[in-house]
């Protein structure tokens, strides 16, 4: 057992995974493996989005196929034991496993992260081989050249953040072409590979049929159906854990619904709905839905893929938080092609990072949580000019709702009608509802924000539910344009949208304050736009109305 060759690190690791209360059997993926050993398409390289369970699935990889001397059985009761090959591959292959992530201490230059891989191997195949006499000054592919020659043995390579490389800012990119240059000559055409599984978030590009990597074959979320299933969790699955988490948990403080809005939302080449694996086990362990898919890296990461072409992007970001889906061509944004010139471009290189989803040639921002962050960048980006000034007035606009201040709620209007934005042609409603959540976007900081939501008879434009103060005011707002105020607000009243805020038989109201009914409408020929606010008494329904 080596740091690389048959290493028990991986096995710990997959082993740390199966003690978790949430654990979520994947491993039938391993016989979905098994026909590609030893066959001339053996190269299998899938790409997800950060904290999809790409480790913990090389972790598994390695955990089953690979020899050990550990005898805990910790697949026998999983969905792999039920199949026919399970005791032939269980723990009967060499396994080389390669967490490219890793840097050696104080590392400061390719040389050194390259050295740390080439060099560990041949050592480890050194002590592993022993009576071969390797001077350690070989290349990989020749130690293991010279293994296979004199005993025919194979190795199945599991390579995990294969694209670490090209976020090092110490790897220039010639040296990026020479790390290429290393896996091909490391696995191409290698009688010595039984198979060889690698693991990123960048596809591989391949351009031409030189490319050194055209030996893999791609499975990406947004066009590969095969392998959908394994990589991030569906709703039958998340509805399993939901119940453990009920019944272990004291005191569960979120709906199942609720878990949902906040990590559900990415789409497969299937048209499959995932949620973010590691965001719902985190908010399951802690009881707690928050942000914690963004949290791991850096706010940056989300600007820097559109700052470059602010003006292209613009207008979609504001529908886009405003829930509405853009029309995108998303092409492929992979390892070798990583410019980022243009829309398709941004779009392209944000869905391959989960922080946009696609479906049916539209992007989206999938859920609450990648939500926020969109917020946050809109309320500090200065560079995205009118969307961030109409932003910046959210907080007054919330405060002169919940205070019944209709003339300020109008002046904020016009004054985001004077940006003349091209959103402001108002030819649909989709365009108001945009501008509608600039000028609340404040307002998700204390409240749920639901848009179309289902009410009564019918759907709700907005409505805003108290995040944390349950005597909080609750806001249902409607909108029309080339119609008034108050037309808005019977509607309200005749679809009873007011029944999402009552309490059913035998239980305790959710909700104790006011119910704010807001009215905005607009009028395409003077291009006035009109407030009004009725606050209702909850639960009693008395009503006083102010204009």
């Amino acid at each position: 057992m080596g740091l690389f060759l048959n290493s028990n690190a991986p096995y710990e690791g997959y082993r740390e995974i199966l003690r978790d209360t949430y654990f979520v059997d994947k491993s039938y993926f391993l016989n979905e493996l098994i026909p590609y050993f030893e066959k001339r398409n053996r190269y299998c390289c899938i790409t997800r989005p950060r904290r999809f369970g790409k480790t913990v699935m090389a972790n598994m990889v390695r955990a089953f196929f690979g020899k050990t001397d550990r005898k805990d059985g910790i697949f026998d009761a999983l969905e792999i034991s039920k199949t026919q090959d399970y005791r032939t591959h269980l723990n009967r292959h060499d396994v080389i496993y390669i967490d490219f992530s890793k840097t050696p201490k104080n590392c400061k230059s390719y040389e050194q992260y390259i050295a740390r891989i080439q060099d560990g191997i041949v050592k480890d195949l050194s002590e592993a081989y022993a009576d071969f006499h390797l001077s350690g000054d070989e290349s990989v592919w020749d130690a293991l050249q010279i293994i296979y020659e004199k005993t025919e043995n194979k190795f199945l390579f599991v390579m995990d953040e294969w694209d670490a490389v090209f976020h090092m800012p110490f790897v220039t990119a010639e040296e990026q072409r020479e790390y290429l240059l290393f896996l091909k000559n490391m696995l191409k055409d290698q009688p010595y590979v039984e198979f060889a599984y690698m693991t990123g978030i960048l596809p591989i590009a391949k351009y031409s049929g030189g490319s050194e990597l055209n030996m893999f074959v791609e499975y990406d979320m947004v066009t590969s159906e095969k392998f959908s299933e394994y990589f991030g969790f569906s709703d039958d699955e998340v509805d399993r854990i939901y119940k453990i988490y009920q019944k272990e948990t004291t005191g569960p403080k979120f709906s199942r619904d609720e878990l949902r809005i906040w990590y559900d939302g990415y789409y497969t080449a299937k048209g499959i709905r995932l949620y973010n694996p590691r965001s719902v086990v985190l908010a399951l362990t802690d009881n707690q839905l928050r942000n914690y898919w963004t949290s791991s890296g850096p706010y940056d990461e989300l600007f820097y893929y559109i700052r470059n072409n602010v003006k292209d992007v613009r207008d979609d970001l504001a529908l886009m938080v405003s829930g509405e889906r853009v029309a995108a061509k998303t092409g492929e944004f992979s390892a070798i092609s990583m410019e980022i010139n243009s829309r398709e471009q941004i779009y392209s290189a944000m869905v391959v990072y989960g922080l946009l989803t696609s479906e049916k040639g539209e992007v989206m921002i999938p859920n609450r949580e990648l939500m926020g962050q969109f917020e946050t960048m809109l309320r500090k980006e200065k560079d995205l000019g009118y969307v961030y000034r109409l932003a910046r007035e959210s907080q007054r606009m919330l405060q002169a709702t919940l205070a019944g201040d209709t003339q300020t709620m109008s002046e904020i209007l016009e004054f985001a009608h004077n940006t003349e934005t091209p959103l402001f042609n108002y030819n649909h409603e989709t365009e108001l509802s945009a501008i509608v959540n600039l000028v609340y976007l404040a307002a998700r900081d204390d409240y749920r924000v639901e848009r179309e939501d289902k009410a009564g008879i019918g759907y709700v434009d907005f409505i805003f539910y108290p995040l944390r103060d349950r005597t909080g005011d609750c806001i249902i707002l409607e909108l029309k344009v080339d119609s008034t105020p108050e037309k808005a607000i019977q509607q309200i009243r005749d679809r009873n949208y007011m029944l999402k805020f009552q309490k059913k038989m035998g239980e305790t109201p959710r909700y104790t304050g006011r119910i704010l009914l807001v009215g905005i409408g607009y009028n395409r020929k003077d291009k006035v736009h009109r407030c009004l606010v009725e606050i209702v008494q909850n639960p009693y329904f008395r009503t006083t109305m102010q204009r």
